[in-house]
């Protein structure tokens, strides 16, 4: 009896291992991304043969939960010197590449009219309401346009105005939702959201908008080939209104 049930304990061990051990394959590689890069990487991700997992944020928080060392395989991030910063805190495999860049526009409702690029306009139009941008402090949209606002000469007059959202795609849906009247976003929100782009800031205004991806420190088989193939999907981000990455 005892044999027989050791015989019975062994097999279910055996089935045991033979279900778990291709789930356990087929696991999803798990990216950290920053929010901006959703539509045009959920699009990529849909045709990747394997299953990829995808957590967006803004890049400060996303890069902290690398350095902290949360399960990820990939880091797509909005701004370079989050990249070196993780590049500081060893916890990137190989060099970072370049995947996209961008630009920012202010964007406003649907039927929203062009906007002249002037503090009197912006002024009239928000009509003593408030705008939406990403936090400076950790958003790199919000960084950006910061710079932009302050080269224009803007920014001490609308500081006190700006709401200040976690991430530059939930400063897109305070406009989305008709909460405010103007969002300091990318180009790439506008595109397929309904919110109508008023206005382009020059680029002249702030750094150059670059996205750096990298493979984390421990990545599973495939992370490489999934960036190269991210880097390689220019049409992709095109469609969404992303810019060509740099040449070089």
């Amino acid at each position: 009896m005892r044999c027989s049930v050791t015989r019975r304990a062994l097999l279910g061990a055996g089935l045991a291992l033979a279900l778990t051990g291709p789930l356990r394959a087929q696991s999803p590689l798990t990216v950290l991304a920053a929010a901006s890069l959703k539509p045009a990487l959920d699009e990529i991700a849909s045709v990747w043969p394997e299953p990829v997992a995808i957590s967006y944020g803004g890049s400060g928080t996303v890069a902290r939960q690398a350095a902290a060392g949360a399960p990820a395989d990939v880091i797509l991030l909005a701004a370079v010197d989050w990249m070196d910063w993780l590049a500081g805190q060893g916890v990137l495999q190989g060099e970072p590449t370049v995947i996209a860049s961008n630009r920012l526009i202010l964007a406003g409702p649907p039927d929203a009219a062009p906007l002249d690029l002037t503090l009197e306009a912006i002024e009239a139009r928000l009509e003593g309401g408030r705008f939406a941008m990403g936090d400076p402090v950790s958003v790199p949209a919000g960084r950006y346009g910061q710079q932009a606002l302050e080269t224009l000469g803007f920014w001490t007059s609308l500081q006190s105005r700006a709401i200040l959202a976690e991430n530059v795609r939930a400063a897109l849906a305070f406009v989305a939702r008709g909460d405010v009247a103007l969002g300091l976003v990318y180009a790439s929100d506008a595109v397929g959201s309904g919110v109508a782009e008023v206005a382009r800031i020059p680029q002249t205004a702030h750094q150059p908008i670059v996205y750096p991806g990298a493979v984390l420190r421990g990545a599973r088989p495939g992370a490489e080939a999934f960036l190269r193939s991210v880097a390689e999907a220019e049409a992709v981000f095109a469609r969404h209104g992303f810019a060509p990455r740099p040449a070089g």
